[in-house]
């Protein structure tokens, strides 16, 4: 499965909930990844895992439960410039993967470590263990990291170009390219197409492997009724030429997919993107609750089913 973000780690709740969590490996977006206060922060691994392992903060769906910031408010004590909040639980989990990456372990080895110590039984995989990062060039001409355009600038400025910078150079982490050609399915979580799977798929050697796999690629719509769930997708998809819609989005994925799910209020695209060689269902995709969640983690396998035949 390829995932990232919010939507990733609530689909995965599902998928968990259809299938045994050990059969399960997740590809992981790393473009949002930073370093901030000399720690280096993973948000969608960290909210992956904190999903999986039933300690995520319910009402933000991110960070941590019972949760304070009692370091950030002393931060700013001094002066800094605190526009990312890390919670103290949180920190934690920054302060391992610092030093372990500081002795030279790569990231999957940490993320590994990391998720075992939350009881998630899913295999996470980072995309890549090297650099990559995804740049958002305004139109007033500033080239952001992606978390200073999303959190410090609130996804305000208007977008000219999204960059993963590193990509091209970057190798898929160990067991990546494994996955993705043993699969009996490969999944899209509905997560942002531009910015949580799209760094994914900028990594030459995972595109091809997606492409050359012979399992069915089946992805979810994270458009519902011509609106994004959550995030900004409404606002990165015009740069990268693609409609938002669910048919727009499985445009964009053009031959990559064999099945793509629509919610049932988009049942009107399903004639569309089927007419393409996609086979296309519709069925509920809010994932408010687990039992939706896995509903849908199970139209995906029966999908992927049909299509395989």
């Amino acid at each position: 499965m390829v995932a990232g973000g919010v939507g990733g780690a609530r689909f995965l709740r599902g998928l968990t909930a259809a299938v045994p969590a050990d059969e399960v490996v997740a590809i992981v977006n790393v473009g949002d990844d930073l370093t901030l206060h000399g720690l280096r922060i993973c948000p969608d691994l960290d909210s992956i895992t904190y999903w999986l392992g039933g300690v995520v903060h319910p009402e933000q769906q991110w960070g941590r439960a019972d949760e304070r910031s009692t370091v950030s408010e002393e931060l700013r004590r001094f002066g800094t410039e605190a526009w990312f909040t890390l919670g103290d639980r949180d920190l934690a989990t920054h302060l391992h993967r610092t030093s372990r990456l500081a002795t030279g372990a790569p990231l999957s080895v940490v993320t590994d470590e990391i998720r075992r110590a939350f009881g998630v039984e899913v295999r996470l995989l980072p995309a890549t263990d090297d650099p990559l990062e995804t740049r958002i060039r305004t139109r007033d001409g500033r080239d952001l990291h992606f978390q200073e355009y999303w959190v410090r600038e609130r996804a305000e400025p208007r977008v000219a170009e999204v960059v993963f910078a590193g990509a091209a150079a970057a190798e898929p982490a160990p067991g990546v390219v494994e996955a993705l050609l043993d699969a009996d399915a490969v999944l899209l979580a509905p997560s942002n197409p531009v910015v949580s799977v799209g760094p994914v798929l900028a990594v030459p050697a995972v595109a091809a492997a997606l492409r050359a796999t012979t399992a069915p690629v089946i992805g979810v719509s994270p458009v519902i009724g011509g609106r994004v769930v959550r995030g900004m997708a409404d606002r990165l998809l015009p740069t990268v030429g693609a409609e938002v819609s669910a048919a727009g989005v499985a445009a964009h994925y053009g031959t990559l997919l064999d099945g793509w799910v629509v919610d049932t209020r988009d049942a009107d695209a399903v004639a569309s993107v089927s007419a393409t060689g996609v086979r296309c269902v519709a069925c509920p995709t809010l994932m408010d609750d687990v039992e939706v969640a896995a509903a849908l983690a199970r139209t995906c396998l029966e999908l992927a089913e049909e299509v395989g035949r």
